[in-house]
């Protein structure tokens, strides 16, 4: 079955662009010099990652209209490369807020929040 770059999660009114591979986040990090992008680190076996999932879900005014879901159990080496690429320690959950290719706002666990991240 063929899968686009950019599968979209719909989950409520929340739209995912998600990360599966290098090519997928280069394109992401491209779209970073064109306007603000948010990545979020979700492990699926987590409550805390469920519940920080939930957060940013829940809230019907998406602040940032990019962002990029990464499952980290099925991409662990993406996730790997966004840590080696943006130098910044790998945590999960976590959300990075990168603009012209620099991770300008990280967040993780309970700190996850839509108010939390400036825009």
């Amino acid at each position: 079955m063929f899968m686009n770059w950019f599968t979209t999660k719909k989950s409520s009114s929340f739209n995912w662009l998600w990360l599966t591979d290098d090519y997928s986040f280069q394109l992401a990090m491209q779209k970073s010099f064109e306007k603000k992008i948010l990545i979020f680190k979700h492990s699926t076996r987590c409550s805390v990652s469920s519940m920080a999932l939930y957060r940013i879900e829940d809230n019907v005014k998406q602040k940032i209209a990019a962002c990029y879901f990464l499952d980290l159990l099925k991409y662990r080496s993406i996730s790997n490369k966004i840590e080696e690429e943006l130098g910044v320690k790998h945590e999960s959950p976590q959300i990075r807020v990168i603009e012209n290719g620099v991770c300008t706002y990280h967040s993780s666990h309970n700190d996850i929040s839509w108010d939390r991240i400036p825009i």
